[in-house]
């Protein structure tokens, strides 16, 4: 028969067993080396579905030029990423793989499926981050904000939807 105490015993010398397993992985493999991210699967359904919250009216309302300008836009994001460092790139990963997992997705976002997420749930989701009284929510926010700006106002295609006619030609 189990008592209580020999349940207690068992459970801390498997969890030390696991520790020690662990930090023996560790000790053979080494640490893992940072690679570059690439944006794919879940991580381009968040994109799809934070970009028209984000640029909002500035998004063509025509169907395939909405499609469009959001492929555009990731991959203007894709470049962004591309270009930061391989440390950065890893917290970029992490946030997006966050935002994919559905426990964490349906707690912090408030979302059910990014496919199915119009741009008002978005843009509700991104305020509460925006807004948030954790700091690193907050930043979150930021980075998500800025890579989507950031490459939509890289995107010459986009420059005549906010009235920009592009750089002085003597300047180019």
């Amino acid at each position: 028969m189990l008592n209580r105490r020999t349940f207690l015993k068992t459970g801390v010398l498997g969890a030390l067993a696991l520790a020690a397993g662990g930090a023996l992985y560790r000790s053979v493999q080494g640490a893992a080396q940072p690679q570059r991210y690439v944006l794919e699967g879940e991580a381009r359904a968040v994109l799809a579905a934070i970009i028209p919250a984000i640029v909002g009216p500035m998004l063509p309302q025509e169907g395939a030029a909405r499609a469009a300008a959001v492929a555009r836009t990731t991959h203007g994001v894709q470049q962004a990423v591309s270009s930061l460092p391989l440390h950065t790139q890893k917290e970029v990963q992490d946030l997006f793989g966050l935002l994919a997992l559905a426990p964490a997705r349906r707690l912090l976002a408030g979302v059910p499926a990014w496919c199915d997420t119009t741009p008002a749930q978005a843009a509700e989701f991104l305020q509460g981050w925006r807004m948030h009284r954790l700091q690193m929510l907050q930043t979150a926010y930021h980075a998500l904000h800025d890579l989507v700006l950031g490459a939509w106002y890289a995107d010459p295609a986009s420059w005549a939807a906010m009235g920009y006619p592009g750089p002085i030609r003597e300047l180019s």
